[in-house]
């Protein structure tokens, strides 16, 4: 039963209510939240440590006049819930329903749309001195909520420094609760925590000096005339938030993240005070869900995301018992990667795994518990991780960045200038590859061919199942010979045997795996299998074409290029990526650079602009990536030769 949230159907509504009835509100908010999630999964842990915090802001501020920026976003549920989208919630991360995200086209109360953590505080920054630039400082107040995780992120400091600097106005509100997707690392992290822990800590720095000017026997009266920097470096010793006090931003903290009351207080007195302040807040991640809340950090984890149908009634569903003899599922690309790349350590001692945050999703939680000395996690910080996978390489290491497509973007200057530059053999390990799905299109990994292909010294390459990855990965880890990469999808793999023992590859040869005329299909990753399908489909029709494996994107096989185009009329390259710059478009400059006739090309692959989120079918259906619309195209071009080539 919500019968608060009922009558909520826009954030002014909660103006009204007394702090009794918004803490209720929170409560409802979350009961919906859990409710919702899990039936339909996705965002979870996050977003029941932000009811109070939401209701909270919501309750002080005038939105959108007043800005609230979500970082990530996969902690902003309840403000979609109190901002006219409860009854979308169900429809939420589902193809053609509401953005996984804040996304700026869904609401005018999403100011700004990112699923790049780190970023809140530097578009606050924007906003507020655009303000000042026209004239109207006043034009509304603007928060941003970062989580601690996402403080891991040197991009949040560049932006703290600047406005420190030019004393900009703005409230940051500090979710700390102890994890992103998993647990935080580093000296930061390490710093929160004993914030947290330590109730001494559990002031503010005014606090602190008020009880030292009240000691007895005259002490606290000796304060008064020591002087002013005294004062502040034994007020120093005991408050948490020198760090930001140091860079001209006021502190408030350790406040209760789940009172509203105390919340309230502190946020009037932030938003007031007309000069940088920092909010720090401590929550608890899964709140009100008891695995998740009381589960430790495994929990915490564990519920990031919830599945769909994985809770009932307000507890973990139970799982459907499994088939006795039923078909063994094909093992996931990222478990696959995983425990290859174990392997690879176990052979090579030289062998290291980055990741930058994410170890289970890039499958690095597998070597952090086989091999743990051979594992790091740098945090939410990819530029410092190629860097530190720089430094290693420097000294004979053999690293391996194991980052999202979508993430590596963020260390694109550390790839050109510390990596590619300097020829170092740094291995990149792309998960997520082309269209992730529910995510959207923050983290579809379209970009990747295109972004590296252009780079010197980069090699560049893509399996087409489980066994040519792990051979793509010995491939890897024996190139001393500079930066190496490769692309794999998200989901499961295609089922074939996975050799004991891999074979490497030699760079830059692809392989043909069926014999036809007129018609040459060139696949490279995940275009392979979309290629098979259409030369299926097509056979059906009583043509037989050729297609064959690029497993390189860089450098190609001219000679393998060089004989399709040769003994074909049509060559058609498939590719999960975009198609400016990509794949396709490298294939017509190694035909054309080489002197040799070009015949037609079509090429297939991702369209000029952002995909939207949904079950990765959907989307593959929706841009035309799917075996039989690929036959389709090719019948029509072969049917009329003045048919458009471009992709869609």
């Amino acid at each position: 039963m919500t019968p608060i949230l009922d009558r909520i159907d826009r954030p002014q509504d909660l103006h009204s209510l007394t702090d009794d009835e918004l803490a209720q509100v929170a409560q409802e908010v979350r009961a919906h939240i859990i409710d919702t999630v899990g039936e339909i999964g996705g965002h979870f842990g996050a977003n029941l440590g932000t009811c109070e915090l939401a209701v909270a802001l919501h309750s002080l501020l005038d939105s959108p006049r007043d800005k609230v920026l979500w970082d990530v976003g996969h902690q902003a549920y309840p403000h979609k819930v109190l901002t006219g989208r409860r009854d979308q919630l169900p429809t939420i991360r589902q193809y053609e329903g509401l953005a996984p995200f804040c996304a700026i086209h869904e609401s005018e109360h999403d100011i700004m749309g990112a699923g790049h953590a780190s970023t809140s505080i530097g578009y606050a920054v924007g906003l507020k001195e655009a303000m000042r630039l026209q004239g109207d400082i006043d034009a509304g107040k603007v928060v941003a909520v970062i989580g601690d995780g996402a403080m891991t992120g040197g991009v949040a400091f560049e932006a703290i420094g600047q406005a420190g600097g030019l004393g900009t106005p703005i409230v940051v509100v500090l979710n700390d609760n102890g994890m992103s997707i998993a647990p935080n690392v580093g000296a930061l992290s390490r710093y929160f925590n004993r914030v947290r822990l330590n109730p001494k800590l559990y002031r503010a720095r005014e606090g602190v000096e008020e009880k030292l000017t009240k000691l007895p026997a005259g002490i606290g009266t000796a304060f008064e005339h020591l002087g002013p920097q005294l004062k502040e470096s034994i007020k120093a010793f005991w408050a948490p938030g020198l760090i930001w006090e140091e860079l001209d931003w006021a502190y408030m903290g350790v406040i209760d993240g789940h009172d509203v009351h105390a919340l309230r207080i502190a946020l009037t007195e932030a938003l007031d005070a007309q000069r940088p302040v920092v909010v720090h807040i401590a929550t608890v991640k899964g709140k009100g869900f008891e695995p998740a809340e009381n589960g430790g950090l495994e929990g915490m984890e564990k519920w990031h995301a919830a599945k769909p149908k994985s809770i009932a009634n307000g507890a973990p569903a139970k799982a459907a018992p499994k088939p006795a003899n039923g078909p063994v599922a094909p093992p996931q690309y990222t478990t696959v990667f995983g425990e290859a790349l174990v392997r690879e350590v176990e052979r090579d001692p030289r062998i290291v795994g980055i990741t930058a945050a994410m170890n289970s999703g890039t499958g690095l939680n597998i070597l952090q518990k086989a091999k743990p000395e051979h594992y790091f996690d740098v945090g939410i910080a990819e530029q410092q991780a190629v860097l530190f996978a720089s430094g290693l390489a420097l000294q004979g290491a053999k690293p391996v960045c194991a980052i999202y497509s979508t993430f590596l973007q963020r260390a694109f200057d550390q790839i050109v200038h510390d990596v590619a530059l300097q020829k170092l053999n740094v291995v990149f390990a792309m998960d997520r590859a082309g269209l992730v799905g529910d995510d959207g299109p923050t983290h579809h990994g379209a970009f990747d061919i295109a972004y590296l292909r252009c780079l010197p010294n980069m090699v560049l390459m893509a399996p087409r199942d489980e066994a040519m990855l792990v051979r793509m990965l010995r491939t890897a880890m024996l190139h001393d010979d500079g930066p190496i990469a490769l692309r794999y999808p998200r989901g499961e793999a295609a089922g074939v045997p996975i050799p004991d023992d891999p074979e490497p590859i030699e760079l830059g040869t692809g392989e043909i795996l069926r014999e036809g005329g007129r018609v040459a299909i060139v696949g490279y990753g995940t275009g392979v299998l979309k290629a098979l399908e259409a030369a299926d489909r097509l056979a059906e029709g009583g043509l037989d074409v050729t297609v064959a494996d690029a497993r390189f994107a860089k450098p190609m096989d001219r000679a393998l290029l060089a004989q399709l185009a040769a003994e074909h009329e049509l060559v058609v390259t498939v590719e999960e990526g975009v198609l400016h710059g990509g794949f396709g478009s490298a294939v017509w400059e190694t035909l054309n650079d080489a002197g040799l006739p070009v015949p037609r090309i079509l090429r297939v692959g991702l369209p000029d602009r952002y995909v939207t989120h949904g079950k990765p079918a959907l989307l593959h259906s929706e841009v035309g990536f799917t075996g039989p619309r690929i036959a389709e195209r090719i019948e029509a071009v072969l049917r009329d030769p003045q048919a458009a080539l471009a992709g869609r």
